[in-house]
């Protein structure tokens, strides 16, 4: 089995806290999530999460009107630069304080940064065909000015269409007009007249007017007109910014919390703390909508480049909305757990992840979209696990609520409702392979309830545990349920013989988790000392074991009195996972690593790092002494009564609440621990999914196949430049080689579509490819199958890869399983394309034919027309005209000849004719 597994996608939360950029041709939405960024490709209906990571959350986010660089910020100040069609990190960068406003100029040469009271201009870094000749260079962050004047926090900045000029507005009540360079006659210009701290400050399009609206609901507008008492006057001295119309939004009880201009169309978009958003037309301030999305904040609003669709982010319910003001509908509406996830399982085909939280929410979500599909609510309490049933679209949970539900994921519904004689909170879950029996325990209770499927009536409550049973799994083959508990044992039920016995197996500790391999021969067990133990459950004897406390150790807490190496809390699983073919079993717990360990040898594969935020407690095996005081950790200290703001002062959280991922996560009360509670291998084998503290990660094999970067074999001669030499040279496989090492899309696409259209050449270039190179060839012609219309070309290469390399295909189907289900998918729907074309044309093609044969009979009768009309001019001169038709032996006796002669005769040369 293959175990390079690698992050791939982040669901389960949609928007952290940040600023919301459109991409500059506005199909494409990037949201902070956390300390990554998440793409939502709004037109596709797809989703992907960028692979780098910060070491703390986003704070700020830009994008160049290009939309190939992309700018992320950090709380601390550290940047990222990364190119983001090819997913490639390009430069890290430390502004050593915390950015408040961050964009790029519309001419893209530079960059406004807001640190503080000052504002930085930097010019932005050159990217690859920027430099002279289209030559490959990359310049670092250059700072071109620094403006400083603000006696406050700054904002926001706007750049004037022209790139000139730019906008800040701050919290010290004004807004200040900069020029980019020295301009002739240009002072720095203050504007003054809010009540409160101005959020933004923008220029209408004609550049004669400013927009600035305040945190008090006020919307100022200025303009560029005489003093006072000099109105008739046009020269510099007279003229200055004044006010010329005031308007107010008039919420009650409601402050601005976010803004949006749009110049091109006039529309202005006002968020504000009660959860509504308005809508308004400038400059005479008509308002066009007054919605309500949300209960809580809208933190932050963006508009498309268009002025049609409308982003809005609200943190503390981790809320993503993209609505269509024309059409006043939905474009995206996704929303994350409210609380921790607790459980997770995958759907029978794979292409749907469930997860449960303590919100008493369950979402399905799409793993190829990336978004949720359904929602459901009816819980009312927290959902502790979920199951699947392995034939039919039925999903069962159990919750603290003490009920056990039945889903129709087909019809969204509830269709059944399962509950104990007494009230019960249950906590683990299992359901028969044939979906005709559910059994749920509890840590309330030491025995097993079991139920019928179709009576939803009560069968039996199994007894034998003495202590809360924490797990429950029914082996594949249906032959008997698995149960642990904290009682040191773990149980095997015969439910299904004519008399239930159980044997239990003896352990050492209390039993955390179990899992069964799929063949049913063995049973993994987590106990709470750290170990992981595997038996025979035919035999009932310990097969192997293996310690793992120093392989699942985790970070520090900052409360933590001991170090990560004494502490116990993080070192025992509380979730394992068999993988498919059952060599490998993956493991997870109340820490930062998820381990994936070889069961035959015992051994530790792999170990991944679930975050690197250091805003999440237990990140980090130690503690930065440079956050150490007197009075105790710096982090620990409650500053919230310093901040100049009365809504930042108030202090809303529980005191000792350590549940609730989206609610006050940067207050230290509440400050959110990371662990993995849930994991669960895809049935195809090619990815796992884990609940986490940040979200659901997604590890896969076949993560960014087409964007990561790979070195491997690069020379010197290993350029672009080299591999359109080779192909010049017709040296096809060696341009093919190169382009896959420099992972150039356009290249390889150059380089596949310039390979002559003969079966022969792409036969001998398909049989001489290295097999490291052929899944991605696959998937290659593949896409190129899908997308473009060479169809008889691509499927030469087709049969050519298969031919040459079907042995190899067939013996590592496993790691060509992904291709070969997307070269079928595409091949079938070329298939099915073309029977639709040949079935609607099958009547052209019939009035063609018939058409011909019309033709041919139609010109024979034109023939014996005029061979009596010839035949008649002949005795009229007086002629004699051979009837040569009738012989055979005369290839130039025709019709035609005899006309020829007709003609000569008819002009008068007797020589021509006999």
């Amino acid at each position: 089995m293959k175990t390079d597994f690698k992050f791939s996608n982040l669901l389960g939360t949609v928007y952290g806290r940040g600023n919301l950029v459109f991409s500059p041709d506005g199909t494409c939405l990037l949201s902070p999530v956390g300390n990554r960024v998440t793409v939502f490709d709004l037109v596709n209906n797809k989703s992907h999460t960028l692979p780098f990571a910060h070491r703390k959350n986003i704070a700020r986010l830009a994008l160049n009107p290009r939309g190939n660089l992309l700018l992320s910020v950090d709380e601390d100040g550290r940047a990222i630069l990364t190119h983001l069609p090819r997913r490639i990190v390009l430069y890290h960068f430390s502004f050593k304080e915390h950015v408040s406003a961050l964009t790029f100029s519309p001419s893209g040469r530079h960059f406004a940064v807001g640190l503080g009271r000052k504002i930085e201009i930097w010019q932005t870094p050159s990217t690859p065909g920027d430099g002279a000749d289209g030559e490959l260079e990359f310049a670092p962050f250059v700072r071109h000015h620094q403006h400083v004047g603000h006696y406050d926090t700054v904002q926001s900045i706007e750049w004037s269409s022209d790139s000139r000029f730019f906008l800040s507005a701050a919290k010290d009540l004004t807004a200040r007009i900069w020029s980019l360079n020295p301009e002739e006659g240009f002072v720095p210009t203050v504007l003054a007249g809010h009540r409160q701290a101005v959020y933004a400050a923008w220029f209408s399009k004609d550049q004669e007017k400013i927009y600035s609206v305040s945190k008090d609901g006020a919307l100022f507008q200025w303009e560029y007109i005489g003093k006072p008492g000099m109105e008739g006057l046009e020269d510099e001295e007279s003229m200055q910014w004044r006010i010329v119309q005031k308007h107010f939004f008039l919420q009650t009880n409601a402050n601005l919390t976010c803004a949006a201009y749009h110049a091109d169309s006039n529309l202005l978009v006002a968020g504000f703390s009660n959860g509504t958003f308005g809508l308004y037309e400038l400059p005479e301030f008509s308002q066009i909508h007054n919605l309500s999305i949300s209960q809580n904040d809208i933190d932050f609003v963006s508009i498309n480049k268009s002025g049609e669709w409308l982003a809005f982010g609200a943190s503390r319910l981790g809320q993503l909305l993209v609505w269509e003001w024309q059409s006043e509908s939905y474009i995206l509406k996704q929303q994350g757990h409210f609380d921790s996830m607790n459980a997770l399982t995958y759907s029978p085909d794979g292409t749907r992840v469930i997860t449960t939280a303590d919100d008493g929410k369950i979402k399905v979500w799409d793993t190829k979209s990336g978004f949720c599909i359904v929602t459901f609510t009816e819980h009312s309490s927290g959902v502790t696990a979920c199951e699947f049933a392995k034939r039919g679209n039925v999903l069962f949970t159990a919750s603290l609520d003490g009920s056990v539900r039945a889903w129709d994921l087909i019809r969204y519904r509830n269709f059944r409702t399962f509950t104990a004689p007494t009230r019960l909170s249950f906590s683990s879950l299992a359901v028969d392979p044939s979906g005709e029996v559910v059994c749920a325990g509890s840590l309330d209770s030491f025995d097993i309830h079991t139920w019928s499927v179709q009576t939803g009536q009560l069968l039996d409550q199994l007894a034998g545990h003495e202590g809360p049973v924490s797990s429950l799994a029914f082996a594949p083959d249906g032959s008997s349920l698995l149960s642990g508990s904290w009682d040191h044992t773990v149980r095997i039920w015969s439910i299904f013989a004519r008399t239930q016995t159980s044997e239990p197996l003896q352990l050492q500790a209390d039993v955390l988790a179990i899992a069964v391999r799929p063949d049913s021969k063995q049973l993994a067990v987590a106990t709470i000392d750290g170990s992981l133990s595997f038996w025979g459950i035919d035999s009932g004897t310990q097969e192997s074991g293996l310690d793992a406390r120093r392989d699942v150790s985790g970070g520090r807490k900052l409360s933590d009195r001991r170090t990560a190496t004494s502490s116990a809390g993080t070192k025992s699983f509380t979730s394992i996972a068999f993988a498919v073919d059952g060599s490998c079993v993956l493991a997870s717990g109340n820490s930062n690593y998820i381990c994936l360990y070889d069961v035959r040898h015992g051994s530790l594969l792999k170990k991944y790092t679930v975050s690197i935020n250091l805003a999440l407690d237990a990140t980090t095996p130690f503690l930065n002494s440079r956050n150490l005081t007197e009075a105790g950790p710096r982090e620990l200290i409650d500053t919230a009564g310093e901040a100049s703001d009365l809504e930042d002062r108030l202090d809303e959280a529980l005191p000792g609440s350590k549940k609730g991922r989206k609610i006050d996560a940067a207050k230290r009360r509440t400050r959110p621990e990371t662990r993995v509670p849930a994991i669960s291998f895809n049935p195809t084998a090619r990815s796992f999914a884990a609940a986490s503290t940040e979200g659901l990660l997604i590890y896969s094999l076949d993560a960014q196949a087409q964007t990561n970067f790979d070195p491997l074999d690069l020379d010197i001669q290993t350029t672009p430049q080299g591999a359109i030499k080779e192909l010049e040279r017709k040296e096809y496989l060696k341009a093919l080689l190169m382009a896959f090492r420099l992972n150039d899309a356009g290249l390889l696409r150059r380089v596949y579509e310039s390979v002559p259209a003969d079966p022969r050449t792409i036969a001998l270039v398909a049989g001489q490819l290295p097999g490291v190179y052929l899944a991605r060839m696959l998937a290659f012609v593949t896409k190129m199958l899908d997308e473009t219309q060479h169809l008889e070309f691509g499927l030469w290469w087709v049969r050519a890869l298969l031919e040459k390399h079907g042995r190899a295909v067939k013996e590592r189907k496993g790691e060509f399983a992904a291709e070969m289900r997307g070269l079928s998918r595409v091949l079938k729907g070329v298939g099915r394309e073309i029977g639709r074309v040949a079935e609607a044309n099958t009547h052209q093609i019939d009035w063609l034919l018939s058409l011909r044969e019309r033709q041919r009979l139609l010109e024979e009768e034109q023939r014996t027309v005029d061979g009596a009309r010839l035949l008649e001019a002949g005795e009229t001169n007086g002629m004699t005209v051979h009837d040569d038709t009738q012989d055979e032996s005369d290839d130039e006796g025709s019709w035609m000849g005899i006309e020829d002669r007709d003609i000569r005769a008819g002009e008068g040369d007797e020589d021509e004719v006999e």
